[in-house]
């Protein structure tokens, strides 16, 4: 059409008369609260059925707390240094994972001094007693 179709127009392709139409419209043009209770009882209202995407579901939100918790109990098996050096490399701490470069920095060593002490601290973690600790999360 190239335009918004008339009401008539929207009456006739959905079969309905033109006021059942207009009675839609108005209907969907009503702002509708949250806080609207969805039963006789009010002790829920719409609000508490609308997913909050931003948070993870209950089961991956377990599977990561419990890896966070083996994975620190890990990491203390290292020597500090080494700790840092992950936690900083892959964003453990905060969610920032940091380049070589930015950890060296921080850290006040070379990037490739960097690069080999992530080498070795991730040579520990792949001791067989540590994998085995690690391999369900790991898949």
């Amino acid at each position: 059409l190239g335009r918004d179709p008339t009401v008539e127009e929207l009456a006739e392709a959905l079969e309905v008369t033109p006021q059942k139409v207009e009675n839609m419209i108005q209907v969907a043009r009503r702002p509708l609260s949250l806080e609207t209770p969805t039963d006789d009882e009010e002790d829920s209202v719409l609000g508490d059925f609308i997913e909050d995407e931003e948070i993870p579901p209950p089961d991956e939100t377990a599977t990561y707390n419990l890896l966070r918790e083996h994975l620190e109990g890990v990491l203390e098996g290292l020597p500090p240094r080494e700790v840092r050096i992950l936690q900083l490399r892959y964003g453990l701490l905060d969610g920032q994972a940091y380049t070589l470069e930015e950890v060296g920095r921080k850290m006040g060593v070379t990037r490739e001094r960097v690069r080999q002490i992530e080498a070795q601290a991730l040579s520990r973690l792949r001791h067989p007693a540590i994998r085995r600790k690690l391999r369900e999360y790991l898949g």
